[in-house]
């Protein structure tokens, strides 16, 4: 199907007659008029000779390369272009929040890598990214909760700018409690408009709920009756650490899991919780949870482009040809 993509710029083609009538208009003068008794001798004294007069046929010629040159810039602008295929294609994944904990207690470190100590986030971090990564199809939203909870990204389907903004979050952004029954409810939020066979949430947390206005149990029935499925895990030792608390409430976690038909684990080490994500990712069933038209353009502004090229190279090869004429 062909067709324009700046159709609006047709309105520029009578530009040139409107330019031309205007210019032709007689001008209201109101000076007095000078007569010249000898005004033929004057010009018969200062004629040039030897020039001769460009014939009818090359006037026509030069008025219609002028035009072809402007209507060719036109076409040019107005971005012709051939539509060739409409394909829809039908994405086959689910809408999946992340609820990350950045409290302070996710400072602990409790996992080792290669003899290196690593914190908690360290260690969400290092192996989230590769699930992300893998995600192709999915839409991914990524929740951070401390003292409150906060949406840093929308459900998308640019995994890497989710790999972003996992990678920069950070202990304090967002306070230094757990508030959990407030990172589920938001994600549920965000979740429930979605198709009801592809909204998932993965919870992460290494605390018991401290903070926030909505508990966890009541967040969990409100994410039951969007049929949203919570996956949570908890991250780290279960006894409390140098930064306080008492670990991560495993019951609770299993309780939210339960509620809405998901799963609980519990990652106490890096290889833990690299086979959660595992687990994860094999269970979770896709569901045609996007669809898009892709539109197949060629653009075709080339050829009016080569046309009024041409014909400027016309006009300048004519202006040569009658001063030879006339040389």
């Amino acid at each position: 199907m062909f067709s324009f993509q700046y159709p609006w710029f047709a309105l520029l083609f009578p530009l040139p007659l409107i330019v031309w009538w205007l210019w032709r208009q007689p001008k209201a003068s109101h000076l007095p008029q000078i007569r010249m008794p000898n005004l033929a001798r004057v010009q018969q004294a200062f004629q040039v000779s030897g020039i001769a007069p460009i014939s009818h046929r090359w006037m026509i010629l030069r008025w219609v390369l002028l035009w072809l040159t402007w209507i060719s810039l036109i076409f040019t602008v107005m971005s012709p272009q051939w539509v060739d295929k409409q394909i829809e294609v039908q994405q086959a994944g689910y809408d999946l929040m992340l609820a990350v904990d950045l409290s302070e207690s996710m400072l602990q470190e409790d996992f080792r890598l290669r003899q290196r100590q690593l914190t908690r986030l360290q260690a969400v971090k290092l192996v989230l990214m590769p699930f992300v990564e893998k995600r192709g199809g999915d839409r991914i939203g990524l929740v951070l909760f401390a003292d409150h909870a906060y949406l840093q990204s929308p459900l998308t389907l640019d995994n890497q700018a989710i790999k972003t903004f996992i990678e920069r979050s950070a202990i304090g952004m967002a306070g230094q409690k757990t508030a959990i029954g407030d990172a589920i409810g938001l994600a549920v939020k965000k979740l429930r408009e979605r198709p009801e066979d592809s909204r998932v949430l993965i919870l992460l947390t290494d605390g018991e709920n401290t903070a926030g206005k909505l508990t966890p149990l009541k967040a969990a029935e409100i994410a039951k009756q969007y049929n949203i499925r919570i996956y949570t895990i908890g991250v780290g030792q279960k006894t409390a650490g140098m930064f306080g608390g008492g670990g991560f409430d495993e019951q609770t976690l299993r309780t939210i899991a339960k509620m809405t038909e998901g799963a609980y684990f519990s990652a106490t080490n890096l290889n833990a919780l690299s086979q959660v994500y595992n687990t994860i990712d094999s269970t979770l069933q896709k569901t045609e949870a996007d669809s898009r038209i892709y539109l197949q353009r060629t653009h075709l502004y080339r050829f009016p482009l080569l046309i009024g090229l041409l014909s400027l190279l016309g006009l300048y090869l004519l202006r040569l040809k009658v001063a030879e004429i006339n040389s």
